[in-house]
């Protein structure tokens, strides 16, 4: 499908996802969770996709929700409201199941739903002067359909902290309670991302899909629990033709053929 607001460049096996509304700040309305999520689900079909970044235009990430969006919103009914918050649900779902390496890039800030698409990626870089925030307590309303994400990534603490408060918080702290991976000067934010971008390509495709599948069915339980689970993911890894290519390299002191340079 045509996309509207969201720019799209593929080099390779890497697709750039660049929020493309830098005149409201690439905030959400209904628009850009529904093309969002077309991407995403075309994401998941595509088996040459190993590596996503997601970006926002202009000198912001993403402000969270259009004002417009929130204006319509307050006619809505409570059926309204549900199927208008399944949407955005779908669509966090979607990007956070994606089976290739998910990217963050963020400048400026990353607010609400903006800070929300940060916690479904794999890994986040941002500059050192970027806000970020659930500011949705602010406006009367809760951070309810990315709270699973970013529960996961901040622990429930820090949760309290933020989500009830709707404080906004800077990089540092970003980092700190484990929502950003890496915080770095402003000219050296897409030469950092160029060195994760190496990084996934490097590692072995079908692994990476595994061990992001793997994480969630593991997280939070006993090492007996999943015991099972976990021999059962390495034997069917270390029989697969890249298990063999990978193990084969390393023996020979090769190089597999999954390992790419980016374009």
């Amino acid at each position: 499908m045509p996309f509207h607001f969201l720019a799209i460049e593929r080099r390779g096996s890497v697709e750039y996802v660049t929020l493309n509304r830098p005149d409201v700040r690439n905030a959400f309305n209904e628009h850009v969770i529904a093309e969002l999520t077309a991407w995403a689900t075309g994401a998941h079909l595509d088996p040459a996709l190993r590596v996503v970044v997601f970006g926002g235009a202009g000198k912001v990430f993403s402000a969270g929700a259009d004002v417009a969006w929130m204006a319509k919103m307050a006619g809505y009914t409570h059926e309204d409201n549900v199927r208008d918050a399944t949407a955005g649900a779908e669509m966090f779902l979607a990007i956070n199941t994606i089976p290739a390496i998910v990217i963050a890039r963020i400048q400026g800030a990353a607010l609400g739903g903006g800070a929300g698409l940060a916690a479904v990626c794999d890994i986040v870089v941002t500059e050192s002067t970027a806000v970020f925030g659930f500011t949705e307590t602010k406006l009367g309303i809760l951070p309810a359909m990315i709270s699973p994400y970013v529960i996961q990534k901040i622990g429930v603490s820090a949760a309290r902290e933020l989500f009830l408060t709707g404080a906004r918080f800077d990089a540092a702290r970003a980092k700190e309670i484990g929502l950003v991976h890496a915080v770095v000067a402003a000219d050296q934010l897409d030469a950092t991302v160029m060195q994760y971008v190496r990084e996934a390509l490097s590692a072995s495709p079908t692994a990476v899909a595994r061990a992001k599948a793997l994480i969630p069915r593991v997280a939070g339980h006993a090492p007996v629990e999943v015991m099972a689970i976990t021999a059962e993911a390495i034997a069917a890894q270390r029989v697969s033709p890249e298990g063999q290519d990978g193990l084969q390299a390393f023996l020979t002191k090769g190089k597999p053929g999954w390992v790419k340079d980016p374009q």
